[in-house]
């Protein structure tokens, strides 16, 4: 009973959340934020962790967390590195419900233990994703669900949250059909299940083989279910063609790095690299109308989710080129905003 109220409520508050995106475009609807660039694991195909970096105070996770709130974030998501290590990883999510957001987290699952649940219920987190990549671990990700079940299993029993788990194609891992493994044991558990598409290494489109391109149709066909209804732009990416969409990077959507410093995404770091102090509800209405050059080719599928918020109204009016591959400079670009 617990566990049903618990996700009606959730419901609720995502309900009023997308209302409030549609009717207002001048704050995020999402920012993920890095608390600890470490990382347990080393998976081949991640350019998001390193092996030496200290977690980010918590005095200074909470200042970050407040000017998202100032900002009127709705939706506040936890990753990394791997969240689980930071040691007050439970204090920030707390904090991050404080401001009113939706609290999620991206882990890797292996902290996990029925006492580590508890204290995230307790805490308030409202979405976990795990991605699992393959069956068995292989030289390319250690992220198998051979080694994962167990804890999808504790999650099964003990975790009051919604918890999606993500399997992947593309990049190198060696049998695509473990996807729909993955995908068939989420589902048995009672969890949410998606699929992504491993990109290169600046986010950008990788076609898939055929094999793998089958699997991924056949998962997308089975379930629609949440985030899964917004996958249509992997279709394209599937087919090795470019999409047609106005990424809302900077504005409707945050990447905060663990030095907090606002970038489009992950894998464009350095655009437009301004400290979150300093970022005000007028950079997010200048980005909201900049469009990006590497936005045909990308494969982030949380900015192109969030951005399908506004995909048919507001066209942009300005173009930036992150990494300095296009005619312009990678630099801000001011824009007159009318009311």
């Amino acid at each position: 009973m617990r566990g049903r109220w618990l996700a009606a409520a959730r419901k609720v508050r995502e309900l009023r959340m997308v209302g409030w995106a549609l009717a207002h475009t001048g704050h995020p609807v999402l920012a993920q934020i890095v608390p600890a660039r470490f990382c347990n694991l080393s998976c081949g195909y991640c350019n998001e962790y390193d092996k030496v970096s200290e977690p980010v105070p918590l005095e200074e996770m909470y200042r970050r967390i407040d000017h998202l709130g100032r900002l009127g974030t709705a939706m506040i998501g936890i990753s990394g590195g791997e969240p689980l290590t930071h040691p007050q990883l439970d204090d920030i999510i707390r904090r991050m419900r404080k401001t009113g957001a939706i609290a999620g987290m991206i882990t890797n699952g292996y902290l996990l233990s029925p006492e580590r649940i508890e204290r995230l219920n307790r805490a308030g987190l409202d979405h976990m994703q795990i991605s699992i990549d393959n069956l068995v671990p292989d030289d390319v990700s250690m992220k198998s669900l051979k080694v994962l079940d167990k804890k999808l299993q504790m999650l099964a029993d003990f975790a009051e949250f919604h918890v999606n788990i993500n399997s992947v194609v593309g990049g190198g891992f060696k049998d695509p059909n473990d996807a729909l493994v993955i995908g068939r044991r989420a589902l048995e558990l009672g969890f949410e299940s998606t699929i992504g598409i491993i990109h290169d290494d600046s986010g950008q489109l990788k076609p898939l083989q055929e094999n793998e391109a089958k699997v991924y149709f056949e998962m997308t066909h089975r379930k629609k279910t949440n985030y899964s209804r917004f996958d249509q732009f992997q279709e394209e990416i599937v087919k090795g063609r470019p999409n047609d969409w106005r990424c809302r990077a900077g504005s409707r959507y945050l990447y905060i790095c663990e030095d907090g410093l606002v970038h489009y995404c992950s894998q464009q770091r350095g655009y437009p690299g301004v400290p979150l102090a300093e970022y005000s509800t007028g950079d997010v209405r200048r980005e909201y109308l900049t469009a990006k050059s590497c936005s045909p080719n990308c494969t982030i599928g949380c900015v192109h989710r969030i951005s399908y918020i506004d995909h048919w109204r507001s066209p942009q009016t300005k173009t930036i080129s992150p990494g300095g591959d296009g005619a312009e400079s990678p630099k801000l670009v001011q824009i007159q905003i009318g009311n």
